[in-house]
């Protein structure tokens, strides 16, 4: 699967967003966005009050729902609830030596950069190479989304990692029997 730089970037944020550990740190939003920090303008805030706290998660809820979701009717429901929360205002710039768009005016306050890029990445990638892309982990005790950029759409697990550890187990069970 071949899909541009900015727009694979910002998939992946959403991911990240989606996989975000939000039970072990009620400050996990600004954790993030400084996690995060390269897809802000310098001069943006990046300290969240506690109603945008709970803005963030319910965008991170919505990407999850996107992703896990059975059917693309579903998936064109939950994408359309995410893009609602978006303001694009998209802009050309070459910050990084290299020509491309970003979605979000670079004035506009982090949360509302973060769920336009999150927004956008996602819908243009579900859009180009279809909804049965994103997936949910297979290996037992994840439940991480991802991102399927094989060429066969084949992928089953978030990372090697848990790749690794299912295959592993797998192995044991039929050592064991």
């Amino acid at each position: 699967m071949d899909y541009d730089t900015y727009g694979s970037n910002a998939v992946e944020l959403a991911i990240d967003l989606a996989n975000a550990d939000r039970d072990a740190d009620p400050g996990w939003a600004e954790a993030f966005l400084r996690a995060h920090d390269e897809w802000f303008t310098l001069e943006t805030p990046l300290e969240l009050s506690p109603a945008e706290a709970r803005r963030a998660a319910a965008t991170a809820d919505l990407v999850r729902a996107v992703a896990v979701a059975a059917t693309q009717d579903e998936v064109i429901t939950r994408l359309n609830e995410l893009l609602a929360l978006a303001r694009p205002h998209p802009y050309a710039t070459d910050h990084d030596g290299e020509l491309h768009l970003h979605y979000a005016r670079p004035d506009a306050p982090a949360l509302e950069q973060l769920t336009t890029t999150v927004a956008m990445g996602l819908s243009q990638v579900v859009a180009q190479h279809g909804w049965q892309r994103l997936g949910v982990c297979s290996a037992e005790g994840c439940d991480d989304v991802y991102v399927d950029t094989s060429r066969n759409a084949s992928r089953r697990y978030c990372s090697n990692t848990c790749a690794s550890r299912s295959t592993v187990a797998a192995y044991r069970a039929r050592r064991k029997t």
